[in-house]
């Protein structure tokens, strides 16, 4: 039998759109992860951030926390990092116009590995302040897509299948941390609170929480829908898998225009992109009804061993490489299978220390109330009056201002800020915070809004916890027609948990 004739079968033609998407669709994600390194990283995490890195890296291991900035020749420093940034935005650039896809068919893997590597380090030793579950996707996805290949070849059958699997281990993984994690879920009423308490809001996210109470019930049982029966669908032949990409994107488009989830709704967009093919893509722009079904696959296996089709076969070389890929990824990937049938199912979690193969989810509990944390400063020593609250960039605090719109970028300060309402508020990081806006530390007043003070520290500080909801129409309406600021929230209930302190001379 001759194996070569075979090759052909291996090879995915019909979905060169879909790589373009990936790659550069990633490249333009780490990119945007590199820049929000540069600006956030030193003053979070830097030499002198509110968790310094080098501190981090003194207290662990290696092997806890494997980093190119262990090694002697690059310690960390500022300097290192932004040195690393500058390197893995060239690199993304690189993808983003198409060089290491013009080159052989291996080309684009060292870029991404290096992508991936760089990142990973600062991952690596970011602590609370990158502990989210789109770190770990960006990296392993990141690390997934150069192995699709140049333009030398067709995108690998392989490749396409194991993205379509990081697909349903996201979303299903979600859909079931949900069904398992909190009874609103299961009840259908937990989208009458997700608008008003998730972490960051957007413009939209209080029109989408003033909907009717219909209308969350189906938020809620189309996402049960999309996330636990579409990922699955993937895997069946087209357009089946190109119609359940399309419920998957459209559905996280629902999710960007209604909160701010950094890069988790776009990466989730991009891995879909696996599942649609350039034929139905095609029809999507009025061209004709693409032939699918047994008789059009038989025809397109006989025209690729024919070599007819668009790419030669793959050199035999490259499909033993990638199919090597593949049965580690696969191997890899086992805990991660067995983790999204468990009653005991874990969110966001690694299974080796490379973090690859990992666990997904997000919203696995419900809060139903919101608070907000407002740090507020007065000039006057006694106390007694002239407080004015800190303005972060993101986060709910005037309650004049609508929700922005951050994302892909991720305010990771404002993220913390929401868990620091759910308690987080005596972890070290938030007394930190507290203690650099005390003493008018310039380098973390970056990261916030307007400074309130103008560079002057403030003779007292506190902090105080408010609970938060949205302004009703009929609340709105009535301010309007008093000639009063319109609120967009309404808060109440303040609660003292960082009582008033100097700290302007230390």
């Amino acid at each position: 039998m001759d194996v070569t004739a075979l090759l052909p079968l291996l090879d995915a033609g019909d979905y060169t759109i879909a790589r373009e998407i990936l790659q550069r669709g990633f490249a333009v994600l780490f990119l945007i992860a590199f820049v929000n390194a540069w600006n956030q990283f030193p003053p979070l995490l830097g030499e002198h951030g509110l968790l310094p890195a080098p501190r981090f890296i003194a207290l662990t291991t290696a092997r806890q926390a494997p980093s190119l900035f262990r090694w002697r020749r690059t310690p960390y420093s500022d300097r290192n990092l932004r040195i690393v940034c500058a390197v893995g935005i060239v690199l993304a650039l690189t993808v983003i116009v198409g060089l290491p896809q013009a080159g052989p068919a291996w080309a684009p893997i060292p870029v991404f590995l290096t992508m991936w590597w760089l990142y990973f380090s600062i991952s690596a030793i970011g602590q609370r302040f990158y502990g989210f579950g789109w770190e770990s996707l960006l990296l392993e996805a990141g690390f997934l897509v150069g192995f699709l290949g140049s333009h030398a070849v067709a995108p690998p059958l392989l490749m396409i299948l194991l993205l379509r699997w990081c697909t349903v281990r996201v979303e299903f993984g979600a859909g079931m941390i949900k069904m398992r994690g909190d009874s609103s879920w299961r009840d259908l009423t937990a989208m009458n609170y997700h608008h008003q308490t998730q972490p960051m809001p957007g413009p939209l996210s209080r029109t989408a929480h003033l909907k009717p109470t219909w209308w969350h019930k189906g938020e809620t049982l189309g996402s049960h829908i999309v996330q636990l029966i579409a990922p699955w669908l993937l895997f069946l032949p087209q357009p089946i898998a190109s119609f359940a990409a399309t419920a998957i994107i459209i559905t996280q488009l629902a999710l960007v225009i209604t909160g701010n989830y950094a890069w988790l709704n776009w990466a989730t967009i991009l891995l879909a992109c696996a599942g649609i093919s350039d034929s139905f893509l095609r029809w999507i722009v009025g061209g004709p009804w693409p032939e699918w079904g047994i008789d059009a696959a038989v025809r397109t296996i006989a025209q690729a061993a024919g070599s007819s089709a668009a790419y030669p076969p793959s050199p035999l070389w490259w499909v033993l490489l990638i199919t090597a890929f593949v049965i580690w990824q696969a191997i890899l990937n086992i805990p991660a299978l067995r983790n999204l049938f468990s009653p005991r199912q874990l969110m966001n979690a690694h299974f080796n220390r490379w973090g690859l193969g990992n666990a997904y989810g997000a919203f696995g509990s419900m809060s139903e109330t919101r608070h907000e944390i407002a740090i507020e400063g007065t000039l006057d020593p006694a106390g007694t009056h002239g407080w004015k609250e800190y303005v972060f960039k993101g986060k709910p605090g005037d309650v004049t201002r609508r929700g922005p719109i951050v994302a892909p970028y991720h305010l990771r300060l404002d993220w913390l800020m929401w868990f620091a309402a759910l308690g987080d508020y005596r972890d070290s990081w938030f007394l930190v915070l507290v203690e650099r806006l005390a003493t008018g530390d310039p380098l973390i007043r970056r990261l916030l809004g307007p400074d309130p003070f103008d560079g002057e520290a403030p003779a007292l500080i506190r902090a105080r916890m408010f609970t938060y909801r949205y302004a009703t129409r009929e609340e709105r309406r009535a301010a309007r027609a008093a000639g009063e600021p319109v609120p967009w929230w309404v808060r109440s209930d303040p609660v003292t948990i960082v009582r008033p302190v100097s700290l302007r001379d230390r």
